[in-house]
């Protein structure tokens, strides 16, 4: 396919990409891995390649959890990182938050078809015993990406906190610095920018709810919003994006404790962090767990469904 500009406005994206793995219960290797699903509206979602993988991990501890996708604003490429993790290989839960990787799994792509070949990357500090979850954020100011993960300490202070560094290609990155360190354990950060602030969502582990954050600056001081939701108990792995045509927000949430599913919230207002919950389900085909939106083109919605094909029928 013909590559199409990276740089776009956004009204030109009129569809989404959700880069997920599968909520079960570590039965098989196939589910922590990498899978595709497209939506036009980000309720009703197709999954793609037959429900399988599109993207399998051959490195380290043979799974990938957390998937995330980001476009480079810069580059013709679209890079995938995630969590060098396999729970069905691994088991022990304690076990991996102590000794697990201190890898990110790394794919880049041109057109979303076409994937380089896996590679990992140590990102973790020494002290740490696992990298969970990694995102990225395109940091403007600076040029480069900022990424960010939980790891948590092996000795020391035995709780998870979030850490950062900093890179332009996502295979030479800076050493880790504490991006947020609270009383509580942190995970499961991530962060959008909307009008030049960026809105910082993570999971408290402790009591396990969502917690928001306002900045100017993604290295700078970022304000607690006092958000509803802090009454919603039991949920974690937070994916928010902006709905096409609309000054409305969705933002899916991981019900991991009971329903174990993605519910979607939405909010007009990321200011006051008030957030409804919807009154349609998330339709999709597959148990997702913890991954990552990306508005995406119309061709590329297309190129993507033509290559992989929708959910049989």
């Amino acid at each position: 396919m013909s590559f199409v500009e990276m740089n776009l406005d956004k009204k030109e994206y009129e569809a989404y990409l959700f880069v997920h793995f599968i909520h079960k219960d570590e039965s098989s290797a196939d589910l922590e891995q990498v899978y595709f699903s497209v939506s036009k509206d980000g309720l009703r979602w197709e999954t793609l390649n037959e429900k399988k993988p599109i993207l399998t991990s051959t490195l380290g501890d043979f799974g990938v959890r957390d998937p995330f996708i980001i476009r480079s604003p810069k580059e013709n490429k679209f890079y995938i990182i995630g969590t060098d993790l396999s729970m069905y290989h691994r088991k022990d839960w304690d076990q991996v938050q102590r000794t697990g990787s201190q890898h990110i799994v790394v794919w880049e792509s041109k057109d979303l078809i076409n994937w380089s070949e896996q590679r990992l990357v140590k990102v973790g500090p020494e002290t740490a015993g696992c990298v969970w979850a990694p995102e990225a954020i395109y940091d403007k100011e600076a040029d480069d990406f900022l990424v960010f993960w939980a790891s948590r300490e092996n000795f020391g202070i035995d709780k998870h906190r979030i850490y950062y560094s900093k890179t332009k290609d996502f295979i030479n990155l800076t050493a880790p610095k504490i991006y947020i360190e609270r009383e509580n354990h942190i995970i499961d950060t991530t962060i959008i920018e909307e009008d030049g602030k960026y809105y910082r969502f993570s999971k408290d582990e402790t009591v396990k709810t969502i917690t928001v954050e306002v900045s100017e600056a993604l290295l700078g001081e970022f304000t607690p919003l006092d958000t509803n939701l802090k009454n919603i108990i039991g949920v974690e792995g937070p994916a928010c994006f902006k709905l096409k045509g609309e000054d409305k927000w969705c933002l899916l949430l991981d019900h991991y404790a009971i329903e174990k599913k993605y519910i979607p919230y939405y909010t007009t207002d990321l200011q006051t962090a008030q957030f409804t919950k919807s009154p349609e389900d998330l339709d999709i085909p597959v148990n997702s767990k913890h991954g990552g939106v990306m508005p995406i083109t119309i061709n590329e919605y297309n190129a993507v469904v033509q290559a992989y094909g929708k959910r049989s029928i």
